[in-house]
């Protein structure tokens, strides 16, 4: 089994170029149900988009919710951490084997830079019109920064991003 995490924005109405993407992506990740547990924060906008999708599918999806709510309808699991939400960005990503990110802001901004730090492999799908995409800026030559620590795989199409993240499965 391989954890693969989403980050993404949590708008009420996420843009709709967004949306589709998120929907493709949950789709393709469908294909491999079996394999795969999908670890998000648990709410709505993106998050809840890929959750249903990939609950319509069969698939498993863990929420990891900040403080004591209950979340968006399609979590299979819930884990109500009780702290604050940029705490419980720390216990999705530490707790993923891949984090992917599915278009957001500075939340989203925020934990891709986490997985970056602690050397969790990142795949950011770009041209979604939200602010994440800009942070193929700070990535040229594939990395965040100067120490290298883990590549940044970036790719427009939300196909090719479920067969990266899949290849970071350990057997």
């Amino acid at each position: 089994m391989i954890q693969i995490a989403i980050a993404g924005s949590s708008d009420e109405k996420p843009l709709e170029k967004t949306v589709r993407k998120a929907k493709e992506f949950a789709r393709e990740l469908g294909k491999y149900k079996d394999e795969v547990v999908l670890l998000t924060g648990g709410r709505g906008g993106i998050m809840r988009i890929v959750s249903e999708e990939f609950r319509k599918i069969g698939g498993i999806v863990v929420g990891i919710l900040p403080e004591r709510q209950e979340g968006n309808e399609f979590n299979t699991i819930r884990i109500k951490t009780g702290i604050d939400p940029v705490e419980r960005s720390g216990i999705l990503v530490n707790s993923a084997d891949v984090l992917v990110v599915l278009g957001g802001g500075v939340g989203t901004m925020i934990e891709a830079l986490m997985a970056y730090n602690l050397g969790i492999p990142l795949v950011i799908i770009t041209d979604t019109g939200y602010a994440s995409d800009k942070l193929e800026l700070l990535a040229k030559d594939g990395y965040f920064d100067h120490k290298k620590i883990v590549k940044v795989h970036f790719v427009n199409n939300p196909k090719e991003a479920v067969k990266l993240a899949l290849s970071f499965k350990k057997d």
